[in-house]
């Protein structure tokens, strides 16, 4: 796993703009901490920064092959999970190799296929390849936008990196955020290919760019399609295992200390019993870990978690034996405003999860003390239906994103600019309007089951956008490899066809994952009921998080003036016990918009 930057100009010099491009590689330190380079030429330039994970010694970036026309150089992150049969298909065509990694296998694959390199790849990546023969630039990005890629065109070419901070390292590029750029980062809604910076994009997942003197070119290399599913309950749970253990399998491939994320969930645990199984033929044993807090006053249910992880995560280690151990979070290090700025760094935006991004990335940290790569079950509840609100029948009928529906977003945010600077309400209902739009149809579809069609499509293609570029920033802010088994391109699609009345045959959520798993976990946590991501419940943090927010509202940071004040002021004197869903939200969020303006100093233009 790595960060990526790079530059391309037609009509000026770059070998004398080397500071420039070394300034934009080093924003990607955190991602690449082991090995850093860069390579330059008239008219491109890319950067890398390196973790190791394969190929130690031979992997190393930019990674160039001379040929007679000139050179094509790649600066690439991620990983091709068919990296060994693809390279023994180049072999056999007549590509000799001078490293065991998949870069170079991934470089060679453009040599012989040229654009259709991005039809011959299972895995996750964001990539640059420049080809010196013919003058032009290749971004590609995986199937579902695991890995980000952001791009800037310019008058005479692009800017790209793995984050928008190491294109907004650019002189010529300025932290800008206008209206729709509020939208964005307000609305929850993620659309593919947006980003709140003006100017600044990302290549859409499934998608590549080309880019040359004549400008920038994009093709859909997939997409999710529909056709008529034909097969059985019993043989699509059986199908569903088959891609489940192939693509574990795939992603147990490493030179370096492997783990994986444990809640003690049916997602994760069907994860970790088909790694353990898969790495007991090999005579190794899985490693896994669990988040817990230092709660004194202990485990309190609420509508959002029934039970705690940390006994259904033991009933699997114990199940399956794994090297297991619980990493354990106390309120002073949740709330070190240090935590925070560094996961505001990590993500270049405000709102998103709050106290839970910084847990993440605490978990993250002590994590990879250990692992350097870790497997995580995101896409699992996007792909298979697990969300509560798939199931409730007053959301189904709402003509609106579900997650939003259903959670009845807090109203935090000032409401002049909310209903009328930035209409976010009107936004909400054409981003809606403008997404289902694009939903495939299968003929003689039922409405029932064209409105679930339409819940799933918009999960994976919005919804997991969020998710995965979450678990991506916060984990790369410490080195450490994420992998996402369930987020393998061909489960999506074949699930994807799947009827809902067959996603739901058990009358539950996620039926069929849970049938194609079940003989491997405890039917305890086979049939645990789904829980959110654990918050810790220690009234210390949440009074250290009033006293920050205190000070931001007596020192007027301009922050406050994006939210109620009468709200976010209640919400600061409450007794810690006493305040609401509400005030716990407009807390996380006025601290973490104060953080990311002090970092960024963005112009903002509204109007």
């Amino acid at each position: 796993m790595c960060g990526i930057v790079g530059w391309i100009a037609f009509q000026r010099d770059l070998e004398k703009e080397r500071p420039t491009v070394d300034a934009m590689t080093a924003t990607m330190v955190c991602r690449g901490p082991d090995a850093g380079g860069t390579w330059v030429s008239p008219h491109a330039a890319l950067g890398h920064r390196r973790l190791s994970v394969i190929d130690l010694e031979g992997g190393v970036q930019p990674m160039t092959v001379d040929t007679p026309e000139g050179p094509v150089v790649i600066t690439y992150s991620g990983e091709a999970y068919n990296f060994r049969e693809l390279r023994e298909e180049l072999r056999r065509r007549g590509h000799a190799f001078r490293t065991s990694s998949d870069t170079e296998v991934v470089l060679r694959g453009y040599l012989e296929w040229g654009e259709g390199l991005a039809d011959h790849l299972l895995g996750m990546f964001a990539l640059g390849i420049w080809d010196g023969r013919t003058d032009r630039l290749i971004l590609l990005r995986d199937q579902l936008g695991i890995k980000p890629l952001h791009v800037y065109e310019t008058e005479d070419g692009v800017l790209f990196g793995s984050e928008a901070k190491a294109i907004l390292a650019h002189p010529a590029v300025e932290a800008v955020v206008d209206a729709d750029g509020f939208r964005e980062m307000m609305g929850y809604v993620k659309e593919p290919g947006r980003t709140p910076w003006v100017g600044m994009r990302e290549v859409r997942p499934g998608t590549m760019l080309i880019v040359d003197r004549g400008g920038v070119r994009e093709r859909v290399y997939w997409r999710l399609e529909v056709e008529e599913h034909r097969d059985d309950t019993e043989t699509t749970v059986r199908r569903i295992r088959e891609l489940l253990e192939d693509s574990v399998s795939r992603q147990l491939v490493s030179d370096v200390p492997l783990c994986l994320l444990l809640s003690g969930g049916l997602d994760s645990s069907a994860l970790t019993a088909l790694a353990a199984r898969k790495l007991a033929e090999e005579g190794r044993q899985a490693r896994t870990f669990t988040v817990d807090f230092e709660d004194p006053d202990g485990f309190r249910g609420d509508e959002f978690r029934s039970s705690p992880d940390a006994p259904f995560a033991r009933e699997v280690v114990d199940h399956v034996g794994t090297l297991h151990r619980d990493i354990r979070l106390d309120h002073q290090q949740l709330a070190d405003p240090e935590t925070r700025r560094t996961v505001i760094a990590a993500q270049d935006l405000p709102f998103n999860f709050g106290e839970g991004d910084n847990s993440l990335y605490l978990l993250f940290k002590a994590i990879r003390e250990h692992s350097t790569v870790a497997l995580s079950g995101e896409s699992a509840d996007e792909t298979f239906g697990g969300y509560p609100w798939f199931h409730v029948p007053a959301v189904q009928q709402t003509a609106m994103f579900p997650w939003l529906t259903a959670a009845q977003p807090a109203r935090t945010y000032d409401r002049e600019l909310t209903l009328n600077t930035l209409d976010l309400p009107g936004f909400l209902a054409q981003r809606w309007s403008d997404t289902v739009a694009r939903v495939p149809s299968l003929p003689g579809e039922d409405a029932h089951e064209r409105r679930m069609r339409e819940f799933c499509y918009v999960h994976v293609t919005n919804w997991l956008g969020t998710l995965l570029d979450r678990k991506d920033r916060i984990s790369m802010a410490v080195g450490l490899e994420v992998r996402v088994p369930i987020c393998d391109h061909r489960l999506v699609q074949y699930v994807f066809n799947t009827p809902w009345t067959m996603k739901t045959f058990d009358g539950r959520e996620k039926s069929l994952l849970r049938a194609a798993v079940r003989d491997t976990l405890p039917a305890s946590v086979a049939d645990r009921v789904k829980a959110s991501f654990p918050l810790t419940q220690e009234l210390s943090y949440l009074g250290q998080v009033q006293r920050q927010a205190g000070e931001l509202l007596s020192d007027g940071h301009r922050a406050v003036d994006f939210f109620d004040r009468a709200l976010l002021t209640e919400a600061v004197r409450q007794e810690p016990q006493t305040v609401t869903r509400d005030g716990r939200d407009v807390l996380e969020r006025v601290l973490d918009l104060a953080v990311w303006f002090d970092l960024y100093r963005p112009t903002v233009k509204l109007s």
